[in-house]
């Protein structure tokens, strides 16, 4: 069953990495690995491919030619003669990796405690792919003396001799020195026994013998490590649950049509050849029947029951289109004499019902479908730990479909780490970016640090349009919004509706957020991106005043972006035919508030200004003679201080209240 969990507990996890000298990699180049997600950025052609090349070639998951090192092509170009000539088999990719607290215990269990205690250790792979571990140190006294402890010796001098063995050659000759005095025992009860004329008696093997040779699989050193028990560690506890390595890119894609013939003969493309066996493997399909068949209702039922499983799980992540289904038809034809067999994959689609080759559907729904083909090469592994590394993921996804690539992303890293590549900023999470690593190609190769470090700006580019796009969406933190132009309406709303629910009355209600967008282009600009939510929306708005401006609010209204009621105006709640929110004060009052704002201006009387004139901010503005003053000031000064009810008019508080109702009342009560 696809997405089974891969075992109980992941025993070893990776933790760091240090690439050295390989392809772009000119200079040593670390990054920590998150134990869940981790996201390598960078522009194209930065080093993000070869990262996960050299990670994934320390310990693929199955023999391949492909990933594995080669100083003929993976040796950055400009010093590979050099480095040819040197006769050096370089360091390419380290790993540092950490023991789980259950391994440990595991060992512990069946070697002692104080014997094996260190938490992480190292695996550096070379060119010529052989290893070299590190700070993999099993204390032997330790590990000796347990076992003294746990035998049932009673002679002190057997137990020392135990005890001060430090490799196999001591243990052998200890075994050896026993043997023979058993052996010369024996030979004297043979002889004593035919001068008695009695048969002689079988000496057993003493126990001391028994535990001695009992300690020979921990001195066997396979490796040729110089501390031997360090090396059984190594062999039997932490070899065995190395990660491995599953890499997934866009050529792996499954293509629309396979020549079986060619896929039994491995002539395709290597990739495509990859993931087509994985299909058939999949489906337990034997090629060589299928070909040597003439029926192949058996075969096709197995590929579509393959199929509808996957299908199964690819809608669990797979939003933007649910009506598409896989179908499978095997044909055989005889060209030239010869019989070829040729699988077809075809996409149907539900809704039109027409159907389509795989390539001819979108790259983004081929990459899901033949990634889970790919990725079931590994579920029926439950005993190996696996880290997957996904190169440019989605990268053919629109937004929201990368989006469901995240969630299905994180719910892959329940059970195993991921590393993945993206220059995408759809594909980083803004409240995960702890787990991004940044890579950017300078003058001595590619270089690779934490997010917070880079400086680059094309670098950093995903993560600022991630962080901008997540504000953007958060700035709506919930489902009632209330968009007004700018700040300053935030302000006053947010103190008289406090003002008035603090006396009893009616204010906004707290699940209604205001939303200053900036003007009334962006208020307009907002509604339309919004249309598709499912948030609710009202506007308040000054009067309009510019016809272009108007004409834009209508034709929301014609095309049913927004509702009517839904605009609302704050000369509805004033005595003039046109106001912004500062009219909803009496004159008097917010003079006092732009008097005390702005010290560099002479204080303004309301006898300075034109009662006849709905609108006090176009006055203001004259008696300055300033094309604008800044509108935040009073707003902000007004917030700033602990005003009470008698602060403002009982005038000003009902038109604020009367609002306040009328605004509640768009929106659900719930």
């Amino acid at each position: 069953m696809l997405f089974d969990s891969q075992s109980e507990r992941t025993m070893i996890r990776l933790k760091k990495v240090t690439i050295n000298k390989y392809k772009s990699y000119e200079t040593e180049q670390s990054f920590d690995v998150d134990d869940k997600v981790t996201v390598l950025v960078g522009k194209n052609e930065a080093g993000k491919t070869a990262a996960l090349e050299a990670i994934a070639k320390t310990n693929y998951f199955e023999q391949d030619a492909s990933f594995m090192f080669n100083p003929t092509y993976d040796y950055p170009r400009k010093e590979k003669k050099r480095y040819e000539k040197s006769g050096e088999d370089a360091h390419v990719c380290e790993s540092e990796f950490e023991i789980s607290d259950e391994l440990l215990a595991e060992i512990a269990g069946e070697l002692g405690e104080e014997v094996f205690e260190k938490k992480t250790f190292t695996r550096s792979v070379r060119y010529s792919n052989k290893s070299t571990i590190g700070n993999v140190e099993a204390d032997t006294k330790s590990f000796l003396r347990n076992k003294v402890n746990n035998f049932s010796l009673t002679d002190d001098a057997e137990k020392e001799n135990i005890e001060s063995i430090e490799n196999g050659e001591e243990l052998e000759q200890l075994i050896s020195e026993v043997a023979q005095l058993l052996q010369q025992q024996q030979a004297e009860e043979n002889q004593k026994a035919q001068t008695e004329g009695r048969t002689p008696k079988r000496y057993k093997k003493k126990l001391y013998q028994e535990c001695l040779e009992s300690l020979r699989e921990y001195f066997t050193n396979e490796n040729g490590w110089d501390d031997p028990l360090s090396e059984y560690v190594y062999r039997v506890w932490l070899k065995p649950n190395l990660p491995k390595y599953l890499y997934y890119d866009e050529y792996y894609a499954l293509p629309s049509r396979i020549d079986i013939a060619g896929l039994e003969n491995n002539d395709l493309e290597q990739a495509e050849l990859k993931t087509s066996k994985a299909l058939f493997d999949l489906a337990d399909i034997n090629i060589k029947e299928l070909v040597s068949s003439d029926d192949f209702e058996a075969f096709v039922a197995e590929l579509e029951a393959t199929g509808n499983d996957i299908t199964q799980q690819l809608f669990k992540y797979w939003s933007t289109n649910p009506d598409l289904r896989i179908r499978f038809h095997i044909d055989k034809r005889i060209v030239a004499g010869v019989a070829e067999h040729v699988l077809d994959i075809r996409v149907e689609n539900l809704k039109h019902m027409v159907t389509l080759p795989l390539r001819n559907r979108s790259k983004g729904f081929n990459w899901f479908f033949s990634f889970i083909v790919w990725f079931s090469k590994i579920q029926e592994d439950k005993e190996s730990n696996y880290v997957l590394l996904l190169d440019e993921p989605g990268l053919n996804l629109h937004a929201s479909a990368q989006a469901d690539l995240l969630r299905f992303i994180e719910t892959l890293s329940d059970d195993y780490q991921i590393i993945y590549t993206t220059h995408s900023p759809f594909m980083v999470e803004p409240g995960n970016l702890h787990r991004v690593r940044t890579i950017v190609e300078k003058d001595d190769g590619a270089h690779i640090a934490e997010s917070i470090q880079e400086k680059d700006p094309d670098t950093l580019f995903p993560l600022q349009a991630a962080l901008g796009y997540d504000i953007a969406q958060n700035l709506f933190i919930s489902k009632n919004n209330l968009l007004v132009e700018g700040p300053a309406d935030l302000l006053f709303l947010n103190v008289l509706s406090n003002l008035l629910q603090t006396e009893g009355r009616s204010g906004l209600r707290d699940n209604i957020t205001v939303v200053p967008v900036g003007g009334l282009d962006k208020v307009v600009t907002f509604i339309s991106l919004l249309r598709s939510t499912k948030l609710n929306i009202v506007c308040l708005l000054d009067t309009l005043t510019n016809s272009k401006g108007k004409q834009r609010v209508d034709e929301l209204v014609k095309s049913k972006v927004i509702k009517q009621k839904n605009l609302r105006f704050f000369d509805e709640f004033t005595d003039g035919e046109k106001a912004d929110i500062e009219d909803m004060l009496e004159r008097e009052e917010y003079l006092k508030l732009f008097n005390a704002a702005f010290d560099e201006y002479d204080d303004i009387e309301a006898s300075d200004l034109d009662e006849e004139s709905p609108r006090i901010i176009p006055q203001l503005n004259s008696k300055l003679g300033i094309e604008r003053f800044n509108h935040y000031r009073p707003a902000n000064y007004l917030a700033q201080q602990a005003v009470t009810k008698d602060y403002f008019s009982k005038e000003t508080l009902d038109r604020f209240e009367a609002m306040f109702k009328q605004l509640n009342k768009l929106f659900p009560s719930k």
